[in-house]
C-alpha cells in the first residue's frame, strides 16, 4: 500500500478518534481523505480489513470501554459521549461485542472473568475441524501472554467459534471449529508484572503485538496443521480489540500473583 493512501486513511482514523460523539457519515469520511467516498471506502477497506463504519463503531466501543471504568458517568451520558443516540442500542451492541453488559462491565472492573467459545456451536466430533500452527512473537525477547481465537470476522469481538490462552507465542491447536470461513486473530500482551498496568480497556500500555490470518475456510473432518501468524506491533490501523484483551490481561494478572506466591514459598522454605 503506497504512503499516500495509508496516510489518508491514518487522517480518516485521527478524525474519527476526535468526533466519537458525532454523527460523521462517509462523505465526512471521504472529504478528510481527499477521494471520492466509493474509492475511499475500498481502500480503507483494503488498509484496515474492515469497512470504515465497523472501524468507528469499534472505537466507539473502545472509548466506552475506557470511560466505565474511569469515570463515574452513568451509562446513558456514556453512550452519548460515544456517539449513540439510543442507550438500549448501545448496551446491547456493547453486550454483544464485549461479552458483558455496560453495568456488568464496570462491576467487574473491566476484566471478563474467562474465556468461553460459543455456546451454540455442538454436534458430533465428525462435524468438526482443526486448526493447528504456530504463533512467531513481537518482540523475540519479551515475555508474554497470547490469546488466539477464531472469530466470524476480522475484529476480535463476540465469541469465538474456539480460542485458546497459551503461556507464549509458539505453537496452538484450536479445536472443534464449526464449517465455514473464520479468522484467526490473535493478540499478546507481557506477563512481565512490570507491565501489568493501565486501565482495562484503554488499548494501550501493555499490549505488545496482534496478528491475523484468513478467512481461513473450514470443512467437517478438516484439518489444518499449517497455519503460521506473526505478530505485530500495533498500530492506528489496527481495529480494536473489543473482547478478547480482556481475558488476556485477566490471565496476565492471575499469572504474576501465581508467580507471587511462589516466591514466597520460596522463600519460606
Amino acid at each position: 500500500m503506497d504512503k499516500t493512501t495509508t496516510r489518508a486513511v491514518e487522517r480518516v482514523i485521527a478524525t474519527m478518534r476526535e468526533n466519537l460523539g458525532q454523527q460523521l457519515t462517509i462523505d465526512d469520511m471521504a472529504r478528510v481523505a481527499m477521494f471520492s467516498k466509493f474509492h475511499f471506502s475500498r481502500i480503507f477497506q483494503r488498509v484496515t480489513g474492515i469497512s470504515p463504519g465497523r472501524f468507528l463503531s469499534a472505537l466507539r466501543l473502545q472509548q466506552a470501554k475506557q470511560l466505565l471504568v474511569s469515570t463515574q458517568s452513568n451509562v446513558a451520558d456514556i453512550s452519548l459521549q460515544v456517539g449513540y443516540t439510543s442507550i438500549g442500542t448501545f448496551s446491547s451492541r456493547f453486550t454483544r461485542s464485549v461479552g458483558l453488559s455496560p453495568t456488568a462491565y464496570r462491576r467487574l472492573g473491566g476484566y471478563a472473568p474467562a474465556v468461553h467459545p460459543e455456546t451454540s456451536v455442538s454436534g458430533p466430533e465428525w462435524a468438526f475441524g482443526t486448526v493447528k500452527g504456530v504463533i512467531r512473537p513481537y518482540p523475540a525477547d519479551e515475555p508474554q501472554l497470547t490469546f488466539v481465537g477464531l472469530f466470524r470476522d476480522r475484529i476480535p469481538e463476540a465469541r469465538p467459534v474456539s480460542c485458546a490462552i497459551l503461556d507464549q507465542p509458539g505453537p496452538f491447536t484450536l479445536e472443534k471449529v464449526p464449517p465455514g470461513e473464520w479468522f484467526l486473530l490473535a493478540h499478546s500482551v507481557s506477563s512481565d508484572p512490570a507491565r501489568v498496568t493501565g486501565e482495562p480497556g484503554a488499548g494501550a500500555g501493555n499490549e505488545l503485538g496482534v496478528g491475523s490470518l484468513g478467512p481461513i475456510t473450514m470443512r467437517r473432518g478438516m484439518v489444518i496443521d499449517d497455519a503460521e501468524l506473526q505478530l505485530k506491533a500495533i498500530s492506528d490501523l489496527d481495529p480494536p480489540v473489543l473482547l478478547a484483551l480482556l481475558d488476556v490481561r485477566m490471565a496476565a494478572l492471575k499469572l504474576v500473583a501465581e508467580r507471587e506466591q511462589q516466591q514466597q514459598q520460596t522463600s519460606v522454605a
